[in-house]
């Protein structure tokens, strides 16, 4: 496998840099240490130029190559956040804040981009600019879409935007990725049904919650196996039900939660609609009301179709075309780089992470092999993008 030799020679160095973020995880926005931590680094690795506080705690680093005839600016992306989750890796790097853990592998995510940022830094072997972006609130508090209002894209100028995550179950040095809707829109929803409250012993006196809630849930996954069209994708997940505090009262209402997960924007409309409806006639039919709050979240996450064929074709020189997957399935999960690919054209691919627990799993860990892999398709991608002058 091609790696680039300095990579493999501060493996170490940048190992270091993932463990000590891994040993101090930090939700959402609240990434102050890990972004100064960033902020940092680029300044002793002579970036031309380095903002803080973008998208509240974003970090943004500039790259100038050897050349500016191209006039093309790149940009790359990592997330910085971590996820409300208890470690149990047991591992001498584990998370020294309770109830908090990189357990998505954003800690690695970081630090591989560093590693580049620090190589692209002092070789500049390529013509145009590179942007490196340190991202919060990727876990639920769309960061991508707070920086891009902060003038992320437009304030450097970027032309193309690239984003890579760690994949479980992936060998270590292998790729996947495909063109197209790549990971779903998150949706989530709240349907709130009113009944009439009563002695559980006079079930007859009342208008239950929990029966017409009970048949909302099953008639809800007919939004899926009867209202989708079989080709397409889609997910509606209850997740929670609520109701009641005592076991001899029927009570008033009942609340239910969830998720939907589309890979279309006419099938997600379509979800909504159907949601509604359904629940709807569904508690009225049992003499109930119901509220429902629909609430969108990231959009689907789309490829483009060059800039995912170049990525896939850079992949492809570090680790081998045999090893890079082009066709890979769309995955149900959500990744907030799909506003950033909304505002330019770009690609998001999966670097292996090899026999490790699954993403978002309490015993998941970044693979410190992969390091060396990742920094190489960071800096082949730019040096092949922006090639320098001869």
């Amino acid at each position: 496998m091609p790696i680039i030799n300095r990579f493999a020679e501060f493996q170490d160095e940048i190992a270091g840099w993932r463990r000590d973020l891994h040993r101090n995880p930090e939700l959402l926005y609240d990434t102050h240490r890990t972004a100064g931590f960033v902020a940092q680094k680029l300044e002793e690795f002579g970036l031309d130029d380095i903002a803080t506080g973008i998208g509240r705690t974003g970090v943004v680093g500039v790259i100038k190559g050897r050349n500016s005839a191209s006039g093309r600016v790149l940009g790359l992306r990592a997330d910085m956040d971590a996820l409300p989750i208890t470690e149990e890796t047991g591992a001498e790097h584990a998370s020294q804040t309770p109830g908090k853990m990189h357990a998505c592998g954003h800690d690695g995510h970081t630090a591989m981009l560093l590693g580049a940022a620090k190589y692209l830094s002092e070789a500049r072997n390529f013509d145009g600019t590179v942007v490196v972006i340190f991202q919060p609130a990727e876990e639920g508090g769309a960061g991508a879409k707070a920086m891009i209002e902060d003038g992320l894209i437009t304030r450097w100028g970027i032309d193309e935007i690239y984003g890579m995550h760690n994949l479980p179950g992936l060998p270590v040095g292998a790729f996947s990725m495909c063109k197209g809707a790549i990971m779903a829109a998150t949706d989530s929803f709240e349907i709130t049904i009113e009944g009439r409250g009563g002695h559980a012993a006079k079930p007859n006196e009342t208008i239950d919650p929990i029966v017409a809630g009970s048949h909302v849930v099953a008639a809800l996954q007919s939004i899926a196996s009867r209202n989708t069209d079989p080709l397409e994708s889609a997910v509606v997940s209850v997740t929670q039900f609520h109701a009641g505090s005592a076991f001899n009262v029927i009570p008033q209402s009942a609340v239910l939660r969830g998720t939907i997960r589309t890979l279309k924007e006419t099938v997600r409309d379509m979800t909504e609609t159907r949601l509604k409806a359904v629940a709807g006639s569904v508690a009225e039919a049992f003499g109930a009301t119901a509220r429902i709050s629909f609430s969108r979240g990231y959009p689907v996450t789309v490829n483009h179709d060059a800039q995912t064929e170049f990525a896939a074709s850079v992949a492809s020189l570090v680790a081998g075309e045999e090893r890079v997957d082009t066709a890979t399935a769309p995955m149900m999960g959500g990744e907030d780089f799909s506003y950033m690919l909304l505002e330019r054209p770009g690609a998001f691919i999966f670097a292996g992470n090899g026999d490790s627990a699954g993403l978002h799993h309490p015993k998941y860990d970044f693979n410190d092999d992969l390091i060396p892999v990742g920094c190489s398709y960071w800096v082949k991608l730019v040096e092949t993008a922006l090639p320098a002058a001869a």
